[in-house]
């Protein structure tokens, strides 16, 4: 592990501290999922748990060490025989095991946590270190607190427990204390004044109390920090934990700067972002940064229409790199023509039939009323008065059907038609054929459909219902959509919809 240094180690721990966050305790199959995904996502390691907190913790371990192969399988101790032979006892079908083991560092940790001596700690930790050794070759060992820990009591502790065999140091901000200048300098001082330091890797593991962890993380590595201690989404303790997505797309983005590369295939981001907030039931926030729902999406008028002309005017990140089929550009009040020109053409909508400046005063006073406008509130805006929406439309006047069970059902429509209004009268098998076939008798062609579907929008009889049909003109296919508390209208609209888009 030691012999490149621009390969960064992601270290997982989404299985056990991302496991802490209260409600969000997995089963021992679900660990298992999550496992071999993050072996699929391409992790170095994975804390796989803390075997002596429970049965079923240690349970966990010694499954996902059976099932999950490639990377190397952590198991969490304190500075305690009893831990460590349980943790060794957990690990015993790992391919490649570690021992997590180790003891506060701080002075506030060993006053008020152990009631201890600076000496007395410092013996516990080497001999921790020592007694994991006799189990494992590779053994973490961590400082905990060390964010607040006096960084020369820091340096000694890390320099006996690397001569004791630790092949890992981990620099945890336990508390999220730390600036990322302040912690930065903690890990520059360990890499200068740490006799041994090349004998061991130093990691971080940041808490993110104050927003900083993905921050601070950055600053350890590029002090000389070779791992980075993570969870998908960023859960954990408290406030939770360095996010992995975040810390990985940095350095991806960050390449030519910082030179490290990892093995994390990130277009699985994403979908490990939602299995991991859908099994721990730990919704993502929509403003998470990389995966959260609006990371990728665009409401303002003047983003939309940068990102339209070229994406990267206001994306940094290619949402297809993190797993996410494309941006999202989000109708509100707030958006401008471009932005309804590109959900328009997206549905099929000709933008050179259309009078798109009045179409988009009509979608402000909607958008001012709905918040955001979705396809369907489109749709019903541009099959409502059409004269608006398209240029020399062709629209209803007037329409009458008459049906029952002794007759065929007859229409009788009016068309504002190539400027003058005209009127037609048939007959069909249902009130909707004898609609359509008295449309046709005006236009004076005949076009094939394809596909007829109604729907509610909301539910219930009353309920606005929205058609879509796929019309056939000149071997072309055209899309049109109606709305109306009628279905024979709605229908109608459709149709005619469908024909603007080719009269």
């Amino acid at each position: 592990m030691l012999h490149n240094p621009n390969h960064l180690y992601i270290f997982d721990t989404t299985l056990r501290d991302g496991e802490q966050v209260p409600g969000s305790q997995l089963t021992t199959p679900e660990k298992i999922i999550i496992g071999e995904a993050l072996q699929s996502l391409g992790v170095d390691v994975i804390e796989a748990g803390f075997p002596i907190s429970s049965p079923g913790d240690f349970q966990s371990v010694v499954e996902l060490s059976k099932a999950v192969r490639e990377p190397i399988i952590c198991a969490l101790t304190r500075a305690n025989k009893g831990d460590i032979d349980c943790a060794a006892e957990a690990l015993k079908y790992a391919k490649r095991p570690r021992i997590h083991t180790g003891i506060g560092s701080s002075d506030m940790h060993i006053k008020y946590k152990f009631n201890s001596t600076r000496e007395a700690i410092l013996e516990r930790a080497v001999e921790a270190v020592k007694y994991a050794k006799q189990f494992v070759e590779d053994v973490e060992f961590y400082a905990e607190d060390a964010g607040r820990a006096d960084n020369e009591y820091l340096a000694q502790m890390i320099e006996a427990v690397i001569a004791a065999g630790a092949t890992v140091v981990n620099i945890p901000d336990t508390n999220g204390y730390c600036l990322p200048e302040q912690y930065g300098a903690k890990i520059r001082f360990l890499k200068e004044n740490v006799k041994n330091i090349d004998q061991a890797i130093i990691s971080v593991h940041c808490h993110n109390d104050l927003g900083l962890a993905t921050a601070n993380s950055l600053s350890g590595i590029q002090n000389g920090a070779r791992q980075v201690e993570c969870t998908i989404n960023g859960i954990g303790e408290r406030a939770g934990n360095t996010s992995l997505e975040e810390v990985v797309m940095a350095l991806k983005t960050h390449y030519q700067t910082l030179q490290f590369q990892t093995n994390i295939n990130t277009k699985q981001l994403y979908p490990l972002s939602a299995m991991v907030s859908r099994m721990m039931r730990m919704p993502v926030q929509p403003n998470k940064a990389i995966v959260g729902r609006n990371a990728f999406a665009h409401s303002s008028g003047i983003h939309q229409d940068g990102v339209l002309k070229h994406r990267e005017n206001y994306e940094i990140i290619n949402p297809e790199d993190v797993g996410i089929d494309q941006s999202e550009i989000i109708l509100t009040a707030r958006s401008g023509r471009h932005a309804l020109k590109h959900h328009l053409e997206r549905l099929g909508y000709a933008i050179e039939r259309i009078d798109l400046d009045q179409t988009y005063q009509r979608f402000l006073v909607l958008a001012d009323e709905k918040k955001e406008i979705k396809d369907d509130d489109l749709l019903r805006l541009m099959g409502d008065e059409a004269e608006t929406n398209f240029k020399n439309g062709v629209t209803i006047s007037s329409l009458q059907v008459i049906t029952g069970d002794q007759s065929d059902p007859q229409a009788v429509i009016k068309l504002n038609y190539k400027g003058t209004e005209q009127e037609a009268t048939a007959s069909g098998n249902g009130p909707v054929s004898a609609t359509i076939k008295a449309i046709e008798s005006i236009i004076g062609s005949h076009n094939e459909i394809k596909e007829f579907n109604i729907h509610s929008i909301h539910g219930g009889s009353d309920d606005v219902s929205k058609v879509d049909m796929r019309v056939i003109h000149d071997d072309q296919s055209y899309m049109g959509y109606g709305f109306s508390t009628d279905i024979v209208r709605a229908s109608a609209n459709a149709y005619l919809d469908a024909l603007n888009k080719f009269v």
